[in-house]
């Protein structure tokens, strides 16, 4: 993981506004690094940072805008994380309401821990990443050699 991270981004709709706080207040965190979000999220984030570094005479981060969750952009986020594409995941999930894309979700949230990347499901464990000694440095993350489960499963 270069010092210059991947950051995925997702809310689902009763968390947007808690996620459009959360990015507003950390703006200056997020914008060396790039941003990869999922449909209307992306929109919003970009709108938001797009308009804190107008106001502030910066350069805003590159922001990659991917499908919507239940269209597909929670497993293109997963590709993206299988292919070491991302760093860390940012998801303000509703754990109040079910989505129709349940399965696309946990899939998400399987493969982030797979990938042992660094993973906030809420408002504080996203600051204690961004607060985090390690955000702005390289850091190497120990992958578990999971091909023991693929060769017991073939041997069955």
């Amino acid at each position: 993981m270069k010092r210059k991270k991947n950051i995925g981004i997702v809310s689902h709709d009763n968390r947007k506004s808690d996620m459009i706080e959360w990015v507003s207040w950390n703006w200056k965190e997020l914008i060396p690094h790039s941003l990869i979000c999922t449909g209307t999220t992306g929109t919003l984030v970009e709108e938001t940072i797009i308009q804190k570094c107008k106001d502030n005479d910066e350069v805003p981060p590159s922001i990659t805008k991917l499908k919507s969750g239940p269209l597909g952009g929670d497993q293109q986020l997963g590709a993206l994380i299988a292919e070491g594409e991302v760093d860390m995941l940012i998801f303000f999930w509703d754990p109040m309401q079910p989505q129709p894309h349940d399965v696309d979700v946990k899939a998400l949230l399987r493969i982030s821990v797979l990938y042992n990347i660094p993973t906030a499901s809420n408002r504080s464990t996203a600051d204690f990443l961004i607060s985090s000694v390690l955000f702005h440095d390289e850091y190497i993350p120990v992958l578990k050699d999971y091909s023991a489960y693929i060769t017991r499963e073939v041997n069955l």
